[in-house]
């Protein structure tokens, strides 16, 4: 069947690893919480949740076992898709793997390239951040074969052109097989700028074929996602990428970030996947009551 080019995937990243409640008080920490917010970001019409793992304390983890609980509390509330993040600075990528293939989330997230990854401030001039995210072809290798041998669906996050035209090489060895799902990145410093020309360029150097979605980080993020409506993409938001609504006011919950980018979606004409809807789209198994499937 051919694809609906009007239907949108939403996708909601909930909570990140960078930013604490000092910086939003909205942002969950706990599976519990988690577990909540993705329920929020359902009933306003996301198919898919993009997750971190926190410890209670809100520090990021990498732990299976958290990961799991996280799963069995999204699991408990909904039947979204799950998305969970393999990005890490370290090289050793055991963790990610071993939660990858023991909770089988439909999805997971895979870094495209190695980057200068910064945050400036013009008002203190200096750096907030400023760090290596290092992503080498033998690291993104090793977390495709553990997402191959588990059924998951890599999304391969590109925050840089090089970081799309460099998945060549994983095509030719046949790790990394079509139909692929991209994300494109924009206004991280080191990477692409937010600019709807960026946008055209990355979708012109994709594979023919492949599904895409846009985030935009902080608070260009609406008006990337307006152009990635037009240009025929899929969506995301959520406090990961950008705490405030339209209006300038901080958002208290993704569900009030889900429910502006699904009401924009309809706005222009397009309409809002649903679960199965997007579970179509992106290409992934049908729902078997496997650990990552609703039962």
């Amino acid at each position: 069947m051919a694809r609906d080019p009007d239907l949108c995937v939403v996708t909601c990243a909930l909570t990140g690893v960078l930013a604490d409640r000092k910086h939003c008080p909205g942002l969950p920490y706990t599976p519990i919480e988690i577990g909540e917010e993705a329920r929020r970001a359902y009933e306003a019409g996301a198919s898919v949740v993009h997750i971190h793992a926190r410890n209670d304390d809100g520090t990021p983890t990498f732990a299976p076992e958290v990961f799991e609980r996280i799963r069995q509390e999204v699991r408990a509330r909904c039947p979204i898709l799950l998305n969970f993040s393999t990005g890490t600075l370290e090289d050793d990528v055991s963790q990610q793997c071993g939660y990858i293939t023991k909770s089988r989330p439909e999805i997971a997230a895979l870094n495209m390239g190695t980057m200068n990854y910064s945050k400036y401030s013009s008002q203190k001039k200096a750096f907030v951040f400023d760090m290596v995210f290092p992503n080498r072809y033998e690291k993104i290798i090793e977390l495709l074969r553990a997402m191959n041998e588990a059924r998951v669906k890599p999304e391969l996050e590109c925050f840089d052109v090089g970081h799309t035209h460099g998945i060549w090489p994983l095509l030719d060895m046949g790790i990394l097989k079509p139909p692929l799902q991209f994300s494109f990145i924009v206004n991280v410093l080191g990477g692409l700028p937010p600019l709807v020309e960026a946008l055209e360029l990355q979708t012109k150097v994709m594979p023919r074929g492949s599904e895409w979605e846009v985030i935009g980080i902080s608070r260009c993020g609406w008006k990337m996602i307006s152009s990635a409506l037009v240009l025929g993409g899929n969506v995301r938001c959520g406090l990961e990428d950008n705490f405030y609504l339209p209006d300038g006011s901080m958002a208290s919950s993704n569900g009030e970030l889900c429910d502006v980018t699904v009401r924009m979606v309809r706005d222009v004409g397009r309409k809002v996947a649903t679960v199965e809807q997007a579970r179509q789209i992106l290409g992934l198994d049908p729902a078997d009551g496997s650990p990552g499937s609703p039962s």
